[in-house]
């Protein structure tokens, strides 16, 4: 479970495809449960009886949302697609679809089209295309991001082997590994994310549906990250074993950002429709707490070699603070341990391997025995996946303290093509070459 993810709520540089999406003056008869709330909260009035309520319906003028969360946009038609740079949402979703017997091209191309469509009106707050649900009627966007890629067996399904990028070869097996193949792999993915659950949800049951006759449901996941404004300030996210986790993520702001994340458009061997895109790597992760909590806090962080209350490393300082490798305490030992899990996973021990981690927590309820099934939705994205995941991972099999506390339930590896032009659909330049 490599160190580096992005922070709960996002800086202004770290998300620049995202907008406030305008708020409309609701007329009385059509104010909503929520916007009533947001007028009482904001006026600090305090409402009596019935009458009280009806009186203040009378006044939308007046009304203000209850907080700016439903409000933020994320765009569609963008260089890259959505859902990769912004930061952690609070609800996610991940679903991998298998094309229908007899589907074949020409039905993928069908599909990618509507779902495109869908996507796009969802992000921007509106209904979905046809038989929308009323699911997140009175919700505003709240950042909904909709991701698509293609897995390794699409290529065979659709008869296009010859675009299938050496990338998507199958990842290498390691030693933690204890896969369900009936939860792994799949010809299509969808990410799914939004800062309410409603909106999230709504956005999964419209892409089920748009998949008709065509593709069927593989395996489905649901996860959750602390609820951005949850915090006196912007913070790292913590995961569910209660570390920080996120420090080194790569950030945008970096000059080798791009060609660490994204495939270029020119001189990579990738084929010219992976342009702008990246390679999702896909992990279902269970954390084994009960074992973990046993541990002391002091433990705990000579596991992941960062203090728990603040993220700092061993060696002192803060979170942003770099980490003495080599520093030693009075016994001659090292004060950061050679199997820490922040020093494995650091870019300058693995030959400046980087991924951009954006996952979710996940939680699904308790085995027989009471044992939580819990952990991390893992979702690392990289111009590619041999140097970014597959070198790491490698790495963390040979000797990663924190490896005894996790397993690795399930796998998979996408080819998410860049952002759909205007007028185009994710994946037109595939399908359609």
């Amino acid at each position: 479970m490599p160190e580096q993810t992005r922070p709960a709520t996002p800086a202004p540089e770290t998300a620049p495809e995202t907008k406030a999406s305008a708020e409309k003056s609701p007329s009385p008869e059509g104010l909503s449960r929520r916007k009533l709330l947001g007028t009482a909260g904001a006026t600090g009035l305090v409402l009596g009886a019935a009458g009280g309520a009806v009186g203040y319906a009378a006044a939308p003028a007046q009304a203000t949302p209850l907080s700016s969360i439903g409000s933020e946009q994320a765009l569609f038609h963008v260089k890259h697609q959505p859902g990769i740079t912004q930061g952690l949402q609070a609800r996610g979703h991940l679903v991998a679809f298998d094309l229908t017997a007899g589907a074949g091209r020409k039905e993928a191309a069908a599909l990618m089209r509507r779902w495109s469509q869908t996507a796009q009106r969802l992000m921007a707050g509106e209904a979905a295309p046809h038989d929308d649900t009323d699911v997140a009627r009175d919700a505003g966007p709240s950042s909904l991001t909709v991701t698509f890629g293609f897995g390794r067996s699409f290529f065979t399904r659709t008869g296009l082997e010859k675009q299938r990028p050496v990338s998507l070869d199958p990842l290498p097996a390691f030693s933690s590994d204890q896969l369900d193949p009936s939860r792994s792999d799949g010809d299509l993915w969808v990410q799914i994310g939004a800062n309410d659950a409603l909106v999230a949800f709504h956005a999964l049951r419209a892409i089920q549906k748009d998949a008709g006759s065509a593709a069927r449901v593989r395996w489905q996941m649901n996860g959750f990250n602390r609820t951005p404004g949850a915090t006196a300030h912007p913070m790292t996210a913590r995961n569910l074993m209660g570390q920080m986790d996120g420090t080194r993520n790569p950030k945008p702001a970096e000059a080798d950002f791009e060609k660490r994340i994204f495939v270029p458009a020119a001189g990579s061997s990738d084929p010219a429709w992976m342009a702008h895109g990246s390679y999702a790597v896909v992990r279902r992760i269970r954390m084994l707490l009960d074992d973990w909590e046993k541990l002391s806090v002091p433990a705990q962080e000579q596991v992941i070699g960062r203090r728990k209350s603040d993220g700092a490393p061993l060696t002192g300082g803060s979170e942003t603070t770099e980490m003495d490798l080599e520093k030693t305490d009075a016994n001659g030992d090292l004060v950061v341990p050679l199997n820490a899990h922040a020093r494995i996973t650091r870019p300058d021990q693995n030959g400046g391997a980087a991924m951009l981690r954006r996952p979710f927590s996940y939680h699904d309820g308790m085995d027989r025995d009471g044992t939580p099934d819990a952990g991390l939705l893992f979702v690392c994205w990289q111009a590619d996946p041999l140097r970014g995941f597959v070198t790491v991972q490698r790495k963390l099999d040979r000797g990663d303290a924190l490896s005894k506390y996790i397993r690795h339930e399930t796998s998979g590896l996408f080819a998410v093509p860049g952002g759909a032009a205007e007028g185009e659909y994710v994946g037109q330049r595939l399908l359609e070459a």
